[in-house]
């Protein structure tokens, strides 16, 4: 079991991002605000696909760390808390993709 986890990155991220300290990237990220901050989700999510088409699993791995990383720091300046996305996805996974299609009368 890993000693960290996704509760201590939005901790951290909660701490630094609030933070006057000008050496901290979490906190210059977040002054930047939203539009920067999708920005470098997007970018980093866009790279951690390829690194998977490419069949580079530690560059996937770094990539994926840094999705993780991008996208804590977006929900936290755009006031999304990480228990809403935790609760969505406990809602999502009470029954399978195709049962929620099929209640839903899609194809």
């Amino acid at each position: 079991m890993p000693d960290f986890t996704l509760e201590d990155l939005v901790r951290i991220v909660g701490d630094r991002a609030g933070s006057d300290d000008p050496t901290s990237y979490t906190a210059k990220l977040a002054r930047e605000g939203v539009a920067r901050c999708a920005k470098k989700f997007g970018e980093e999510a866009v790279e951690a696909a390829i690194a998977a088409v490419q069949d580079d699993r530690a560059a996937l791995t770094k990539e994926a760390a840094d999705v993780l990383y991008h996208l804590v720091v977006l929900l936290h300046v755009t006031g999304v808390p990480y228990e809403a996305v935790t609760d969505e996805l406990q809602r999502r996974t009470a029954e399978t993709g195709l049962q929620e299609k099929a209640r839903r009368g899609s194809a």
